[in-house]
């Protein structure tokens, strides 16, 4: 276990790398410039701006200079919110998507693992077919339509909740109903396929042989083993969702790390683009390892080699 665990991370260690050594020469080989949207900037001030920022150097030495900072974390400084970092605007942005990405990702876990599961044990019974067109929905309609729907109809036709910011709880309802629809829709979905296959083991059938009431069957001996897909889901689910849905913060204007990753595109502001992407990756890459080990956890039988 010990030896698996070292090698995780050493092998997350140099996807980590190859991440960033992937974002910073794509950042660098597309056309244009940061500044090149500056108002009536001249040659010199442009070369000026260039020099500050380290980016008149060669691109090797630029590149050998950035992983050297983004070892001690430091990604370096805005190219266009003059004065600040890539990391306080990260350490200030990300809490905000964090909570909402948090609460999303506890909403799908608890409606999605019960309702997958009871579409399983009730198989070609009507509150299966509800679950399964609940879920379908989910999967098929985007997010933005999601937003768009809540927004009209609860938001402005009905005025039951904001639509803008997150200054109460009322805040959070809207955004966290469209960042978790699909994650419950599809955590539902591999519930309800996976507990389908348990369901149909030998020892499901003893267990019912025995005589034990549906629900001790369904959620004190099947959920075990149902869950893995689940669990391999929900590590860059949770990952994802946590660092900021674009399109959930942008309709809503929330201001959180997904909105300033916009901004850093439409801007061309390399720094934060590769600052935002290594720790999206980072996270992500986290999350898989995190995600192995408790594979052992949750089934014992599992040899992690």
């Amino acid at each position: 276990m010990f030896k698996y665990i070292v090698k995780r991370i050493l092998l997350a260690v140099v996807t980590i790398w190859a991440v960033a050594t992937l974002t910073f020469f794509l950042m660098n080989l597309v056309p244009g410039g940061p500044f090149l949207s500056e108002k009536a900037i001249s040659p010199q001030a442009q070369a000026a701006l260039e020099a500050k920022y380290g980016l008149d150097k060669p691109m090797s030495q630029r590149y050998v200079n950035y992983m050297m900072g983004a070892l001690h974390g430091d990604f370096g400084d805005s190219l266009k919110q003059r004065g600040r970092t890539v990391m306080s605007i990260i350490s200030m942005k990300f809490p905000v998507s964090a909570r909402v990405g948090g609460i999303s990702v506890l909403v799908a876990l608890i409606l999605g693992i019960p309702l997958g599961s009871i579409a399983a044990l009730k198989r070609g019974k009507p509150a299966d077919s509800i679950i399964s067109v609940i879920a379908t929905c989910g999967i098929a309609v985007p997010s933005f339509v999601i937003c768009t729907v809540l927004m009209y109809f609860v938001g402005v036709k009905l005025g039951l909740l904001p639509t803008m910011g997150l200054e109460s709880a009322k805040h959070y309802v809207m955004p966290v109903i469209a960042l978790s629809f699909y994650p419950t829709a599809y955590i539902m979905r591999l519930m309800r396929s996976s507990m389908l296959d348990v369901l149909g083991q030998d020892y499901m059938r003893t267990a019912r042989a025995k005589g034990l009431a549906g629900g001790k069957i369904l959620f004190k001996h099947a959920l075990r083993n149902a869950i893995l897909p689940v669990v391999t889901y929900v590590g860059p689910m949770l990952a994802y969702t946590i660092t900021g849905s674009f399109v959930v913060e942008k309709i809503f204007v929330i201001p959180g790390l997904g909105g300033e990753f916009i901004k850093a595109i439409n801007g061309r502001d390399y720094t934060l683009i590769m600052g935002t992407t290594i720790f999206l990756a980072t996270l992500v890459i986290v999350m898989n390892v995190v995600v192995d080990i408790v594979y052992k956890l949750v089934d014992p039988r599992i040899k992690l080699k």
